[in-house]
């Protein structure tokens, strides 16, 4: 098969030409052949010039260019004088995109989206890792992707194709199951559809871009209105945009819907066929080449995950020719939130169109429906799938609910090998009912479209939903959800219920706490999340500078008080010559305090004065909230000397404020000080600096955010899990609601 297809390859490049840009081009079929068509083109009346064939070993479908006007040109192909022989249909070369002209992104996007990033190996008892959020993520349970699997022992068998932007040949995941050559690139007419190759390594910073961990990429980014991958904010910028939002508009789109037909069916073979550039425009004339090849290349599945409003009568015939070689194909229906006819999930009898519900089986709003295009629902909200470098996005769009389709198509194929379009529509019909209007046989469920076409069945099952799926309300309210659990194929089990992700200072609780399913009928229960109020932030207090204690000590006047009565009790003294003794002593006394008075030695009761320098700075505490504040002390070698010691202090930063200057009173070696601060949003280290003597000394101060009180407002995600026991263990379902508290 190797060389089969990297031989068509040769031959496509070889026989493709480059169409003059200025010309438009025409699709032509014709009986004829080639040479037909050379001699028309020849005629000097109907100039024009083969680009090449779209229909591969048939030899009946053609592009041309001419610089005509297209309806004149397309009179003259059918003119009785002239014409082309064997002329049977013509139409113009459409556009089209695969860039929604709405944003599917809800904002904000949720911290907890692929935040279970452990590996598990997939398929099971592989040694392919894969993050868990993709392999264990809830449109996985919604669909029975594992049940399915284990209860008719099938992975999936096959080639399925996707037409597309093209895939990361690297991405480990995927790289062990695509076929050899990797498919084909009709944007560049070469073997091999990497859609690396649209990239440009200038426009990164660092190209391979880093590969993301946890620490380097902590939350997914948008990269386009459909897609939110994990990656370093530099890289997720140049995708989203970088002076040309086009350039990459689509850029990761098939490896995304190549993971998720992956997750479905892990051991079919995988064929990117690349029609689409990374800005999401494509020829019609490519998608015609990429289904023919696809046939023609042994493809089991076609998935076509793109929509155009305009008719073709070409690409009718081609998914004709598809049908007729028992190849099955599904196609989206389209994002513009409308009943509307959009190709080619509008032709059913070849095709099976697919729309987007949420995961509480309702109708994502973003999804086109009508029965003449949705054939069955799929999930299509949230899906993580593979994504370029290495890495992991979500997805929303009807562009991620077709690859669910064929990857069940694909297990189908593996019960038998003889499965075809109208087999595999008629068994995937087999689905979960949804009330929305429009959704015709309803969701997707592998359980039940494999058990109509063989047996065992699955094993009992349910599955989880809530509504509504998001609810804003203010921090002291309370949010209430309905969730329900819907038994699948009779079960009748007790599930027991657990809320998990309550914010700071919320409760989230189910009641009751378990339901018992009937085996036909939903049972609900009552979630409740219960927040706090935040209380109003304490003015802060600030406090006064310091004043040092003042010292103990002996005033000349109290020397004199204490002279003055012992004169006077020694003065009624019987002996006279202890009065005349008595009087030299006060006149010692007196002399001495003479001396004080003069300005000699004070009468200290502490150390002496000396002449100290500044040696030490410290705050305590060194971390406070802002509007608290910090003690600060200022250290001297040794006792101030006689006046004080002034020391200078400054503040990097007003959050915190420190007076100009604190004094060490005479005679002592250290003095504090109060550093008060302000409130701050955000952590703010601020260095305090003292001055003295020409040292200078410095000490540093965090300031932090108040410490909040009540449920902080933010954006949250709600766990919602349903667990129950059967004979293959415990099974638990999960659904998620987005929680806003204001």
């Amino acid at each position: 098969m190797k060389g089969r297809v990297w031989l068509a390859g040769v031959l496509l490049a070889l026989l493709w030409a480059t169409p003059a840009k200025a010309d438009t081009g025409i699709i032509i079929r014709t009986t004829g052949g080639l040479s037909a068509l050379q001699v028309f083109c020849s005629l000097p009346l109907s100039p024009c010039t083969i680009v090449g064939s779209l229909d591969g070993t048939l030899g009946q479908v053609f592009l041309v260019t001419t610089p005509l006007d297209p309806t004149t040109f397309i009179n003259l192909l059918g003119g009785t004088v002239g014409g082309l022989t064997g002329f049977v249909d013509a139409e113009v070369n459409q556009l089209l995109s695969l860039v929604d002209l709405h944003n599917l992104v809800p904002t904000p996007i949720s911290p907890t989206l692929m935040s279970d990033r452990s590996s598990v190996a997939y398929p099971a008892g592989s040694s392919t890792p894969a993050w868990n959020s993709y392999v264990n993520q809830p449109a996985a349970s919604i669909v029975e992707i594992q049940n399915a699997q284990n209860s008719f022992k099938v992975t999936g068998t096959g080639v399925v194709a996707d037409i597309d932007t093209g895939v990361d040949p690297t991405h480990p995941v995927l790289q062990p199951v695509l076929v050899p050559g990797d498919g084909y690139d009709f944007t560049r007419n070469q073997p091999g559809g990497s859609e690396l190759n649209d990239v440009a390594p200038s426009d990164f910073p660092t190209y391979p871009p880093p590969t993301c961990s946890s620490s380097t990429c902590p939350a997914p980014a948008q990269v386009n209105q459909s897609t939110a991958a994990v990656l370093d904010q530099s890289t997720a910028a140049v995708l989203d945009g970088n002076g040309n939002p086009n350039k990459y508009a689509a850029f990761g789109h098939g490896t995304m819907v190549m993971g998720i037909i992956h997750l479905v069916a892990p051991t079919a073979q995988l064929m990117p066929l690349k029609a689409f550039h990374s800005d999401g425009t494509a020829s019609l004339s490519d998608i015609l080449r990429a289904i023919y090849y696809g046939v023609q290349n042994n493809a089991n599945v076609i998935n076509m995950s793109f929509d155009m409003k305009t008719s073709s009568v070409e690409l009718q015939k081609a998914l004709d020719y598809a049908n007729k070689q028992n190849v099955i194909c599904a196609a989206s229906s389209g994002n513009d939130g409308t009943q509307e006819i959009v190709y080619p999930a509008a032709l059913q009898n070849d095709v099976m169109g697919v729309a987007s519900t949420t995961n509480q089986d309702t109708r994502s709003q973003f999804s086109n429906y009508g029965n003449a295009i949705v054939w069955v629902a799929a999930p299509g909200e949230s899906i993580v799938s593979t994504y370029p470098f290495n890495t992991y996005a979500a997805g929303w769009g009807t562009s991620f609910s077709a690859p669910f389709v064929s990857g069940g198509a694909a297990l189908l194929h593996n019960l038998s090998t003889a499965t075809a379009q109208s087999g595999a529509a008629l068994a995937t019909s087999h689905a979960v009912p949804l009330t929305d209007p429009g959704m015709n046989n309803g969701r997707l469920d592998l359980c039940m479209a494999l058990g109509s076409v063989t047996t065992p069945s699955c094993s009992q099952d349910y599955s989880v939903s809530a509504t509504p799926s998001t609810t804003t309300i203010t921090a002291g309210q309370q949010a209430s959800f309905t969730v329900s659990a819907a038994p699948l194929n009779g079960s009748k089990q007790t599930v027991t219920w657990d809320c998990m992700g309550a914010p700071q200072a919320a409760t989230c609780a189910v009641s009751p706490s378990s339901v018992v399913l009937d085996g036909s009928n939903k049972a609900t229960a009552t979630v409740t999340l219960t927040t706090t109020a935040r209380s109003a932030m304490a003015t802060p207090r600030f406090l006064g500078k310091y004043a040092p204690p003042t010292p103990v000590r002996v005033t000349p006047l109290t020397w004199l008080t204490l002279i003055v009565l012992v004169l006077i009790a020694f003065s009624f003294g019987r002996i006279p010559r202890q009065r005349t003794g008595l009087a030299a002593l006060a006149g010692v006394l007196t002399v001495s305090l003479c001396a004080s008075s003069c300005g000699g030695y004070g009468g200290y009761v502490n150390n002496p004065p000396g002449s100290g320098t500044l040696s030490a700075l410290t705050l305590s505490p060194t971390s406070v909230n802002g509007g608290s504040s910090s003690t600060g002390t200022v250290t001297l070698s040794g006792p101030a000397a006689s006046g004080g010691a002034v020391v200078n202090l400054s503040s990097s930063a007003s959050a915190a404020m420190v007076p100009s200057s604190v004094t060490v009173v005479q005679g002592y070696n250290s003095a504090t000080f109060t550093v008060n601060t302000t409130t701050v949003s955000a952590s703010t280290p601020v260095t305090i600096t003292a001055a003295y003597a020409g040292v200078t000394k410095t000490a540093s101060l965090t300031v932090m955010p108040p410490a909040a009180s009540g449920t902080p407002a933010g954006s949250y995600t709600l766990t919602i899990t349903g667990t129950s026991t059967n004979s293959s263990g415990n099974v638990s379902r999960t659904t998620t609601v987005q929680v806003v508290v204001n």
